[in-house]
């Protein structure tokens, strides 16, 4: 991970930084690390999990169809006796 130091930002800016974090629930970092991944991204957040990111590129291929197999009955749990 990077690191980056913004030097000479206006108390104005910073004091509306906060506001805006503290609606988040967010501190002043983190609400700057959002800002300025919205920016970059064009509004695109990334998917949350690798379901979600799997799905994101598979749907626009049509998708995988999977057969799912019948279930069967249960097994008996082995004895630890």
């Amino acid at each position: 991970m990077a690191t980056l130091l913004i030097r000479g930002l206006d108390d104005a800016i910073k004091l509306r930084l906060r506001i805006r974090a503290a609606s988040h629930s967010r501190s002043m970092e983190e609400e700057a690390r959002a800002i300025l991944r919205e920016a970059l991204t064009g509004g695109q957040t990334p998917p949350r999990n690798l379901a979600e990111s799997i799905r994101s590129r598979i749907e626009p291929l049509g998708g995988v169809e999977l057969e799912i197999p019948p279930r069967g009955p249960i097994p008996e749990p082995p004895g630890f006796e």
